[in-house]
């Protein structure tokens, strides 16, 4: 799939980060989009500047709703309103793009920490797949593209932090989307599957987290969101151009940022250290993941 044009693109996490420029640079090439978030206000903006950056009298459609990826029904939900609002049984991409951070601790966060933050990374790419990859089989042509992290396969953020719950859900959304190609080639073989591995890009998954799993959004909550999305090497709308040109070239596997290609390289030269206080300085002396993972004391 070389171009977007004309083309119905479904977003998952659509209202901020790269849900939102995902949405925007598909909207500027002529797509229509559907897009899924827990924050109306949000999304509104999204879809403002989706029609902003529309080409003109394109007659693009664009459709949101409020959508908690880790419900079924939730998702069935949105799946029938963009069916219905955009007068269509198929959808031609899937951008199973929603996330939130926390549940670090198997052993010391809670338990409903930690599912909530396994359920919405994994189960919601899961379910995303199960209620929404239909419509890309009934289409000519379909492209899912499935969002883990550089902890999809680096499991860690430094030998001094607990950082399980998220790891384990991007690994899981690694292995399945890679499973998902040979799955799709010998049975839906005009879809193709692509895992997307971000290193630290500058989004606002810091503080959405908090409010996803109903802390305090106060000062200090506030501050390290903005530390975390001003301190990214790369911007959001950097990464979403970067998962639009692997998507365009049929790359199954898009790495997104330098300081992912940087990890990445790392850990294949020497997997046996990546969890020790070296792997780290060697990190930090490449000049990489800096701003989020802590120096070895």
């Amino acid at each position: 799939m070389d171009g977007f044009d004309g083309r119905i693109a479904i977003i998952t996490g659509g209202g901020d980060g790269m849900g939102r420029e995902l949405a925007v640079q598909l909207a500027a090439e002529g797509a229509h989009v559907a897009l899924c978030d827990l924050s109306e206000e949000n999304m509104a903006e999204t879809l403002r500047r989706c029609r902003e950056a529309a080409p003109a009298g394109a007659g693009r459609r664009y459709v949101s709703a409020r959508c908690d990826v880790a419900d079924e029904a939730s998702l069935e939900a949105f799946r029938d309103l963009l069916l219905a609002e955009l007068g269509t049984d198929h959808a031609h991409l899937l951008f199973n793009n929603a996330g939130i951070g926390g549940g670090g601790s198997f052993l010391k966060s809670s338990r409903a920490e930690w599912e909530r933050t396994f359920d919405v990374c994994w189960r919601g790419v899961y379910l995303g797949c199960r209620v929404l990859l239909p419509l890309l089989v009934r289409a000519d042509a379909g492209h899912v593209v499935n969002t883990s992290s550089v902890n999809g396969f680096w499991g860690s953020l430094g030998p001094s932090r607990a950082h399980t719950a998220y790891v384990a859900a991007k690994f899981a959304v690694k292995g399945f989307t890679e499973a998902l190609i040979t799955d799709l080639r010998l049975n839906a073989p005009h879809v193709r599957a692509s895992v997307v591995m971000p290193g630290h890009i500058g989004t606002g998954i810091a503080l959405n987290s908090v409010v996803a799993l109903g802390g305090e959004v106060d000062a200090t909550a506030t501050e390290r969101g903005a530390a975390f999305r001003n301190l990214a090497p790369t911007t959001a709308a950097s990464a979403a151009t970067t998962i639009l040109e692997g998507v365009r070239a049929g790359r199954w596997r898009i790495l997104v940022g330098e300081d992912a290609h940087v990890l990445d390289q790392l850990v294949r030269e020497d997997p046996e250290a990546a969890y020790e206080d070296d792997f780290v300085r060697r990190m930090h002396q490449l000049g990489v993941f800096q701003a989020i993972v802590a120096p070895p004391a």
